[in-house]
């Protein structure tokens, strides 16, 4: 049995990779903190011309009809530059939801706007009561938002924002008020809490492997910094304390990749596992990603804090993901009521059961 990805996904992968990293820099994440919306059309249109707008559409509605597990790892590449744009939500949350869509109402929907998503001439995002805060609605053509048991569909033209300030620039979120008589009801009852289970798993697993990204991303600067940085004559990177420091990191990450990996794939599959599965990758890679922050700054020292190191950009999107769709202590409900459930499929032999 391979678990491995396949040539194509790892080959677009390292192509999208190095688009990002020549792309997004630290000066250019900073010069979009000074405009009005913190977003960049340009950008935007970049990346509907990589097709990663049309990676989750389906074919029949002009997309490249692929998984949350192909896009997993262009997820992982987004966090690593600290992507200041809806792409991973657009993605991995709103494509799916919309794809799930049935009925007359749905399948209206799903005929204006997925082809428009495709083509980035169209932003949807999802806003669910558990998050509070919707992303982006102030560039959202259109927002489908949860009321109690129900999922509306709301346009542009529909609703109004407030600004939060987030500790992390380049995260914008918004109170949205809105008036249910005049938006499109989509789903209610247990149609509605199924799509707003799935959505809370696929915007999960999206902040999960965005933190394996910025885990990556943090390390690489420390690593970087130490090599350069001499105190005695030496690299200070060459002293065992903070050798171990990155060391530390590294062993983290690499072990909370395999569970970000396999929540994809039981997204993608619909297996009866998923809910589990989402809550322990997102549990193993924020808490990576909170280490990652804490250890590449004590190895900056005092100055790793400050406004001016490029560190702190990849540091507060990394503490803002460690609550995003879903605190904390949410998803280790979710984790102890399977294990601790009466005949728990727990343990060695239980591995590869679905």
């Amino acid at each position: 049995m391979d678990f491995t990805f396949t040539e194509d996904q790892l080959l677009f992968q390292e192509s999208v990779r190095e688009f990002l990293v020549n792309e997004i820099t630290a000066d250019s994440i900073r010069a979009l903190w000074t405009t009005d919306s913190g977003r960049s059309d340009a950008l935007w249109q970049q990346l509907t011309e990589l097709g990663l707008t049309a990676m989750t559409v389906p074919e029949s509605m002009g997309g490249l009809g692929m998984t949350c597990l192909d896009f997993i790892l262009i997820a992982q590449e987004c966090g690593y530059v600290a992507l200041p744009a809806p792409l991973v939500h657009v993605a991995l949350v709103a494509v799916p939801l919309l794809t799930q869509l049935s009925g007359d109402v749905g399948g209206a929907l799903k005929q204006h706007w997925l082809p428009a998503i495709a083509e980035g001439r169209a932003k949807v995002m999802i806003g669910l009561e558990q998050n509070e805060l919707v992303e982006d609605a102030h560039t959202a053509d259109l927002l489908i938002l949860q009321k109690g048991q129900s999922l509306f569909a709301v346009t542009a033209n529909q609703f109004s924002y407030t600004f939060n300030e987030s500790v992390d620039p380049s995260r914008k979120l918004f109170t949205v008020e809105w008036d249910e008589s005049n938006a499109t009801l989509i789903a209610d009852g247990e149609a509605a809490q199924q799509l707003i289970n799935d959505a809370m798993n696929r915007g999960a697993l999206g902040v999960s492997a965005e933190s394996l990204g910025l885990s990556q991303r943090m390390v690489d600067m420390a690593v970087s910094y130490t090599t350069d940085r001499q105190q005695f004559g030496k690299p200070i990177g060459s002293f065992q304390a903070v050798k171990h420091l990155m060391a530390n990191v590294a062993v983290k990450l690499e072990f909370a990749k395999t569970p970000v990996y396999k929540a994809a794939y039981a997204v993608s599959e619909q297996l009866s596992s998923a809910n589990v599965n989402v809550s322990h990758a997102k549990l193993a890679a924020t808490e990576v990603a909170q280490l990652a922050a804490r250890n590449s700054m004590q190895c900056h020292g005092a100055m790793g804090y400050t406004w001016e190191v490029d560190l702190q950009i990849f540091m507060k999107k990394a503490w803002v993901y460690n609550n995003g769709w879903g605190v904390v202590s949410w998803h280790q409900s979710r984790v102890s009521d399977f294990v601790f459930a009466d005949q728990a499929a727990i343990g060695a032999g239980n591995t590869f059961v679905a």
